[in-house]
């Protein structure tokens, strides 16, 4: 079966599931994305299409709430808070250790293997424990780079690979 055949049956069954209703399209991406991990742009015009509204108001609702992404994420999302007290305790040191771990070019935030996805964020409101990093629900305060290295080295261990 064709990969995409097999996206847009199950993007049929949404869509068929909030009966077509442009109303619902917010619930609708946020199932698309659950089902997905993140909103193919395939996807999103053919949401449009089914729905009778224009690509771009797909795109608009998608890109206007945070919690939508349109890049798929790793298995293991890190979020490096560079907030000021995270700053100050210089997270962008961790940043780079990270980075050289996970081989990482400059605007490249995905491992080739699509277990890690990198990013910065503005605050995740633990200034307290700077710096902090959270993976998932865990978060992991007062790190060093050698400290937040471990931590990947420790996943990929967990996972079969090599630490």
């Amino acid at each position: 079966m064709n990969t995409m055949t097999g996206k847009f049956d199950r993007v049929c069954q949404i869509l068929d599931k909030y009966q077509h209703n442009p109303q619902r399209l917010i619930a609708i991406l946020q199932e698309m994305q659950q089902e997905y991990g993140y909103l193919p742009e395939e996807i999103m015009t053919f949401v449009a299409t089914a729905l009778a509204i224009s690509p771009a108001a797909v795109y608009g609702v998608a890109t206007f709430y945070p919690h939508f992404t349109l890049v798929k994420k790793g298995k293991y999302h890190l979020r490096l808070c560079d907030g000021t007290a995270c700053h100050v305790k210089k997270s962008e040191e961790l940043l780079d250790a990270l980075r050289k771990e996970l081989a990482l070019a400059p605007g490249k935030n995905t491992t080739d293997d699509g277990m890690f996805t990198l990013e910065t964020v503005a605050c995740v409101g633990a200034c307290g424990l700077a710096p902090v990093l959270v993976e998932g629900e865990n978060v992991y305060g007062v790190l060093t780079k050698e400290k937040a290295v471990e931590l990947v080295r420790e996943i990929r261990k967990q996972e079969g690979g090599v630490a």
